[in-house]
């Protein structure tokens, strides 16, 4: 992505308020009045592996392998960084703002979450986490719950939410 594009998509939407109040559910429960998604899926083996799939997701690496423009504040997740994601090309390129809001950095727990910002076409939040368990499997936890908050998003109905599981089927190819 352009230098110049990415400073005005990080200025444009730097300021823009989270579009939902349940900040941090993705590590509890997650809340009713939003749908709910969650997928588990091991994806490889060791400690190498877990050691590169969680810098893959934490560089936003993971996001650009399955395709997205990123233009991020920060070169990896942290709390408080802005990302901007978008899928499309041209003036069809659909923008969807989000904002780190907490991190895992454990020895053998690593990812973060993002909620969305004023003008995502989705209000809720997304975790990511690679986890290396006892026997050496690497695991790849996605969970989220969101609600359309744009009319194109509320049109596309179940569309939109099969958009979303075809994006985090990308998700855990990338990592594998």
């Amino acid at each position: 992505m352009p230098e110049g594009l990415q400073r005005r998509l990080l200025d444009r939407f730097g300021d823009a308020p989270l579009t939902y109040g349940q900040i941090g559910a993705t590590a509890t429960a997650l809340p009713s009045g939003f749908h709910h998604d969650h997928r588990h899926e091991v994806i490889g083996r060791g400690r190498e592996h877990f050691a590169v799939a969680s810098e893959t997701v934490q560089s936003w690496q993971m996001h650009r392998r399955t395709g997205l423009n990123v233009a991020a504040s920060s070169p990896v997740a942290q709390p408080g960084a802005l990302v901007v994601l978008g899928l499309g090309i041209g003036p069809m390129r659909l923008w969807a703002p989000c904002r780190v809001v907490y991190t895992v950095d454990e020895e053998r727990r690593r990812g973060f979450a993002y909620g969305t910002l004023r003008g995502h076409p989705a209000s809720g939040e997304e975790s990511f986490v690679v986890e290396l368990h006892d026997d050496g499997r690497v695991s790849f936890t996605v969970r989220a719950f969101s609600r359309p908050a744009r009319w194109f998003a509320r049109l596309g109905g179940p569309l939109t939410r099969q958009a979303q599981r075809l994006v985090t089927g990308r998700y855990v190819r990338a990592l594998r």
